[in-house]
C-alpha cells in the first residue's frame, strides 16, 4: 500500500487553475474600466463642444442685439426719424398682406362662446411688429368673457390675450369687454377664401392707417 504525504508547509493548488479563474475576474474588471473610461471622455468631449456651440450662439445673439441697438440708435436721430418713419410704414404695408380679415372672424368665431358676439376690432402693430387686436365683445356674463379669453389662449392664433375693460349696455342689457390680444396670421400662401364663412358674426371693423405725406 502507497501513500502520498504532502510535507511542503502550504496545501497544494493548482496554480494555473487559480490564475485562470482570477485572470478572467481582472480582464472583465478592466474591460468594464475601459468602457466606463471611454464614456466619460466621450461625454467630456461632447459637453466640450456642446459649451463651445452654446458660447458660439450667445455671441452671435449678442452682436445681433448690438446691431440692433445701433441701427435703433441711429434710426433715433432727429436726421433720420424721416426715414425711421417711413420704414415702420413699409414694413406696415409689408405686414398687413399677410393679414386677412376673412381669416380673422373665422379664427374668432373658432373660439366664440355662445351667447358671445363681437361688435367692435381694431388690428395694429405693436412695438415689436406683432399684429396686436384690439376687441370689443358683448355677452350676458362675465363668466363668458373668461371663457373667451381662455379658448384664444389655447388655440393657435392668438396669443397674450387678457380682458382690458368691461360696462354695462343699459340699452342691450349685455355686459361689453374690451380684450387685446396678439394675432398670428397663417402661414404665407395659404388658400384664403374670398368671403367670409358662413354665419360668422358682425362686424364693426377698422384697422390703423398712417395718412401719406
Amino acid at each position: 500500500m502507497r501513500l502520498d504525504i504532502n510535507l511542503a508547509n502550504r496545501p497544494y493548488e493548482d496554480a494555473g487553475q487559480f490564475w485562470m479563474r482570477w485572470g478572467t475576474a481582472l480582464a472583465a474588471v478592466g474591460l468594464f474600466t475601459l468602457l466606463l473610461l471611454t464614456l466619460t471622455v466621450s461625454g467630456w468631449f461632447s459637453a466640450r463642444r456642446d459649451r463651445n456651440k452654446v458660447s458660439e450662439l450667445r455671441g452671435k445673439i449678442a452682436a445681433s442685439d448690438a446691431m440692433r441697438r445701433q441701427a435703433e440708435e441711429f434710426l433715433n436721430r432727429p436726421e433720420n426719424r424721416a426715414t425711421r418713419d417711413d420704414s415702420q410704414f413699409l414694413n406696415e404695408l409689408i405686414e398687413r398682406k399677410t393679414f386677412s380679415w376673412t381669416r380673422v372672424l373665422e379664427d374668432l368665431e373658432k373660439v366664440m362662446p355662445a351667447r358671445v358676439h363681437l361688435v367692435s376690432i381694431h388690428p395694429e402693430l405693436d412695438d415689436d411688429n406683432q399684429l396686436a387686436l384690439n376687441m370689443t365683445v358683448a355677452g350676458d356674463s362675465r363668466d363668458k368673457a373668461i371663457e373667451l379669453e381662455r379658448r384664444m389662449e389655447e388655440s393657435l392664433r392668438f396669443t397674450q390675450t387678457h380682458i382690458v375693460a368691461e360696462h354695462i349696455d343699459v340699452a342691450s342689457s349685455s355686459v361689453q369687454f374690451n380684450i387685446k390680444a396678439i394675432y398670428v396670421p397663417h402661414a404665407l400662401g395659404a388658400p384664403v377664401a374670398n368671403s367670409p364663412a358662413t354665419g360668422a358674426p358682425a362686424v364693426s371693423a377698422q384697422i390703423s392707417k398712417r395718412s401719406n405725406p
